[in-house]
């Protein structure tokens, strides 16, 4: 646990004996050796290959002398703007720059320029011509070619054009830059390096492109937003190692960026290599200073078991960043981690995550995706389950065992979120898995997200249908009425997806009513690069099936949305009061239970209310849900077939993995208006949900029963019960 940092300065390379680095690795996030983090992944699997690497941690854009710190490297510079997207860092999804930055010394905002990997690679440009330049990370991958930008409302070309970069390595990246690595070492140019999987180079011509699908070029995509739909679709059904071709996006007669195929999965040996490098597991010691770095805080106990997801839901880029097909590592590897967690400083007995983009997945979906990948026009859980999917919980269970038996160890918990489809997909294990869940690895509150409560809006979002996630709540309130606990569910809550219209809206605020609880944050969709979500946000189709989609877009219409969600608030009474006469549905202002906000004139009304996360009380809710309210409502509201789609808001289901671990490249876009989460998988954008409000899913005491144990339910876990809301 005690591995010496690699050079950050001509001191440290001295000390060592190097007069020149190999690689230069320039990053947007201050320095942090630990594994949840891209830069420290990459640097040390070049440092096992035998190559010397230097790091330059967010150098001062204004100055091209900051760049060249440690010198001219020998074969590359290699660059990244961290583990976020250096906007969605900066910025909230109503474009408002944001206070603090937990990938920066002492949480301060301001330390890297906005879209950071254009900005650092024209800056060493400026001082080194000829150096080959290489970028990765999450920014670099998901704007590998034309894309929609959501902070200038404009397509901007690939990344490798404004950057003036030479190679951009797409995905989780390990592969593709050892082989960029050996090929620079064994004196093959820059330009040659045409042939390597997982990466986007620059053409003046396509004599040499072989077998290249063609994409409508960066003109077309300008000219007709349906063109960019059209080939979102061709780039999506593409995004496999296993399938997918190489792409082509020409810019002029003379300029075509051309995408080669994924970079081909780890295996788990592989994987396990990776995250047996010595790793110094914190931030350099020069920000002690500053109190350090504070994104280290979440993961610091973590542990990485998996990456890739194949749940797909529209709005997160983890599909287009780390792929479908789940990876996971040994239990052996897991525990030898673990171990070296409990002796670390500080560790006080809890391990805080086992998890990863979905903390349930632990194998592909299906054998098939192991030798011939996923099927690139059908998804594994939406609109229901494949049959071919391999639903089976049995080794999380038993590396969850394992984990928790360990010396030192007081308690493993699983806070990455799990998907609850798959969960309920398990017949076998499936409520087992609930019951071990809440007995042995949830304190107090279990997130999942199901997003929204409308069907229309579900189905855009690629998530299940309610009646799916109601089935789940049954289930976990019935675990825990067996083993006498009152745990919570924590819905995650989201609003103006595409799809969804006032009539959604509301049928989210009246789900939240009969919750009994307040959300004091609403994610609002955010329109990150590279998502199905944001291709209907920007072109007002859905790129897999070219449908008109409604879009909220106004800043208006969006916080009329939102403001439904948190009718309570006093200050939102003007919007959610304007919102319900849009709506028709003034039968919701009045005295009554059913109301959403009393008449002018009248005081307040006065419900309970949940509390923010980390609020010392809960209240279980005496109100149940009325399905017969699914949005048919009494004031005209439109039946739930009639909707056009509504906005996203609604409950937890799979808590994505933007706050597992960020692996190695960049955060998976999670979209919400919030600070940066400190807690994200390398790999993927996300935005902080640590202060959402907790939920009122509640389960009441009872008489604890173990599944299977002389129970009259012959071993079934928690069947047969009816559901009981709050």
């Amino acid at each position: 646990m005690s591995a010496q940092f690699l050079p950050v300065n001509r001191q440290d390379m001295a000390e060592r004996g190097w007069d020149q680095v190999d690689f230069v690795y320039v990053s947007g996030d201050a320095y942090v050796d630990h594994p949840s983090f891209g830069a420290a992944i990459v640097t040390r699997l070049l440092e096992s290959h035998g190559y010397k690497v230097g790091v330059i941690a967010q150098p001062d854009w204004n100055d091209p002398a900051s760049v060249a710190a440690l010198g001219e490297p020998r074969l590359a510079f290699l660059v990244s703007a961290g583990n976020m997207d250096s906007m969605v860092n900066h910025y909230t999804v109503a474009r408002k720059r944001r206070r603090e930055d937990a990938y920066s010394p002492g949480g301060q905002a301001g330390l890297r320029p906005n879209h950071a990997a254009v900005v650092y690679s024209n800056l060493i440009r400026r001082t080194f011509k000829k150096t080959p330049i290489v970028l990765g990370g999450i920014e670099a991958s998901l704007r590998r070619l034309a894309h929609y930008d959501y902070w200038s409302d404009k397509m901007k070309r690939s990344i490798l054009l404004d950057s003036g970069a030479d190679l951009v390595s797409f995905g989780m990246g390990e592969r593709s830059v050892v082989e960029i690595a050996d090929a620079l070492a064994a004196g093959l140019s820059i330009d040659d390096l045409t042939f390597i999987d997982g990466t986007v180079y620059r053409a003046s011509s396509l004599a040499h492109v072989y077998d290249a699908v063609e994409l409508p070029s960066f003109p077309d995509l300008q000219a007709d937003p349906l063109n960019y739909a059209r080939s979102f679709a061709v780039q999506y059904a593409n995004s496999d190692p296993f399938t997918g071709k190489r792409l082509v996006e020409p810019y002029s007669d003379h300029e075509f960026v051309v995408q080669n195929p994924p970079a081909a999965p780890l295996s788990q040996a592989e994987m396990d290599a990776v995250y047996r490098l010595p790793f110094a597991r914190t931030y350099h010691p020069m920000y002690e200073e500053a109190g350090g770095v504070p994104a280290i805080k979440e993961v610091r106990f973590s542990l990485t078991s998996s990456r890739g997801c194949f749940g797909e839901c529209s709005f997160c880029a983890l599909t287009f960043h780390q792929g479908r097909i789940v990876q996971a590592r040994s239990h052996d590897s897991l525990v030898e981690e673990a171990r070296a967690i409990t002796d670390e400083p500080g560790f006080k007995g809890y391990i805080h995550d086992v998890g990863g983009p979905t903390a349930n997945f632990r194998a592909p979906a299906c054998a098939k995706q192991t030798k011939a990948g996923a099927c690139p026009h059908q998804r594994c859980l939406f609109p229901e389950p494949c049959e071919r999917l391999e639903a089976d919980h049995v080794d999380y269970l038993k590396l969850l065992e394992r984990l928790r038996k360990l010396p030192g160890v007081k308690k493993v918990f699983v806070r990455s979120g799990i998907r609850f489809d798959y969960v309920l997909a398990d017949r076998k294990h499936g409520d087992e898995f609930i019951y071990e869940l809440c007995e042995n690895h949830v304190s107090g509150q279990l997130k999942v997200a199901p997003e929204h409560v409308s069907d229309t809006v579900l189905a855009h979002m690629g998530k299940p249908p309610r009646a799916v996630y109601e089935r789940f709540v049954q289930k976990y309130e019935q675990a825990n009425e067996e083993l006498g606990k009152r745990q919570y569910l924590v819905p995650y809550l989201m609003s103006s997806h595409p799809g969804s219209t006032l009539d959604e809206a509301v049928e989210l605020a009246e789900y939240v009513r009969d919750l009994g609880y307040m959300p004091e944050q609403v994610q609002d969709f955010y329109p990150t690069p590279s998502t199905i979500s944001t291709v209907m946000y920007a072109t007002g189709v859905d790129p897999r099936t070219m449908q008109p989609v409604y879009v909220p877009k106004s800043p208006h219409e969006k916080a009329l949305q939102r403001a439904l969600i948190q009718y309570r608030d006093p200050k939102n009474r003007p919007l959610v009061l304007e919102a319900l006469k849009k709506a028709g549905r003034m039968d919701l202002v009045g005295h009554g239970r059913e109301c959403l906000v009393r008449p002018e004139g009248a005081p307040p009304a006065k419900g309970p209310r949940g509390k923010a996360s980390g609020s010392a009380t809960l209240r279980k809710v005496a109100s149940k849900a009325d399905p017969a309210r699914k949005g048919s409502g009494k004031g005209g509201g439109k039946g739930e077939g009639a909707r056009k789609g509504g906005k996203g808001g609604g409950k937890g289901g799979p808590a994505r993995k933007g706050n597992g671990k960020s692996a190695g490249r960049g955060e998976p876009t999670r979209k919400d208006g919030g600070k940066p989460s400190a807690k994200q998988p390398a790999g993927r954008d996300a935005a902080d949900r640590s202060s959402r409000p907790s939920s009122p899913h509640k389960a009441a005491k009872g008489s604890p029963k173990r599944p299977g144990a002389s129970s009259p339910k012959s071993g079934r876990a928690m069947g047969g019960r009816g559901p009981r809301r709050p």
